[in-house]
């Protein structure tokens, strides 16, 4: 096996690939407004080391809007933190979820949040209503 098989970075264009590819999970929060709701959409892995960014966007969008969507059809990797995170926004503010993955989809089945937690499958869908 060789050293780009086993995983291992080498140089040039595999390399270059590892990299992109790590940009990519890292999370990004992007906000705006959508028809009078807030809307806060992550992409990325969010864990107890990445989750401050997410944390204070929708701690800031709980005090100003009664809705919030969370777009979550970036999200590659979540752990407790982040569903800590969901239940306290969820307790402060209407919030919905925008586009789950099947990986967000099947954390919230296994916990239980998706009977508690407003999910939507598209981003019109959850600003909508």
């Amino acid at each position: 096996m060789t050293r780009r098989e086993s995983g291992a970075a080498t140089s040039g264009q595999g390399a270059a690939e590892q990299a992109a590819g790590e940009f990519l999970d890292r999370p990004a929060v992007l906000q705006y407004e959508a028809h009078g709701t807030w809307v806060v959409v992550a992409s990325g892995a969010y864990d107890m080391e990445t989750i401050a960014p997410l944390s204070a966007a929708l701690e800031t969008a709980a005090e100003k809007y009664e809705r919030v969507v969370l777009d979550v059809s970036g999200v590659t990797f979540a752990d407790s933190t982040f569903l800590n995170l969901l239940v306290s926004t969820h307790r402060r503010t209407d919030l919905r979820l925008a586009g789950p993955t099947p990986q967000v989809k099947r954390i919230l089945e296994i916990t239980g949040l998706d009977t508690v937690l407003k999910m939507r499958d598209t981003l019109k869908d959850a600003t909508a209503c």
